[in-house]
């Protein structure tokens, strides 16, 4: 069973016995690339800055300046890592949309996609199997994809 977060950013996987499992995810606009990034316990200031870097350290090698398109979750403004965000502002830096606006994020049409794909109207017994075969989607898009550079563009 898919259940989408409270929050509207990251994706949110529970299973029956109550363990749950999370995710980060960000697409480049230039060529539909997805990166994502599974938390397993919490999503917090430090999951979270994990994730940015994460992020900074794959865009960094194109040397382009990165926009991070965020909601307003209270850990995407964590003090944690307020400091890294000032000072990585001059080749990184993140866009806030309006409070209560989830529609305007586009990575809620990509967590869309991925329940369309990989989990609608399907039972899944294990965690781990949900876990695969969401990841394995993930996965597909790892290397860039049209349909989510679509997807998630601006017009």
């Amino acid at each position: 069973m898919w259940v989408p977060p409270e929050t509207k950013d990251p994706i949110l996987l529970h299973h029956p016995t109550r363990k749950k499992i999370g995710y980060f995810g960000a697409v480049r606009l230039r060529d539909g690339r997805f990166v994502f990034r599974r938390e397993e316990n919490i999503f917090n200031g430090e999951t979270c800055f994990r994730f940015l870097r994460r992020m900074s350290r794959a865009s960094c090698q194109s040397g382009r300046f990165v926009v991070v398109v965020a909601d307003n979750a209270r850990y995407h403004h964590a003090l944690l890592h307020g400091a890294w965000r000032a000072k990585a502002t001059p080749r990184f830096s993140m866009a806030f949309l309006p409070p209560y606006s989830p529609e305007l994020n586009p990575i809620e049409r990509v967590w869309k996609l991925t329940r369309r794909l990989a989990t609608h109207n399907q039972y899944f017994s294990t965690l781990d199997s949900l876990t695969d075969v969401v990841e394995q989607t993930f996965e597909t898009w790892s290397k860039g994809n049209e349909t989510l550079r679509r997807l998630c563009a601006v017009t």
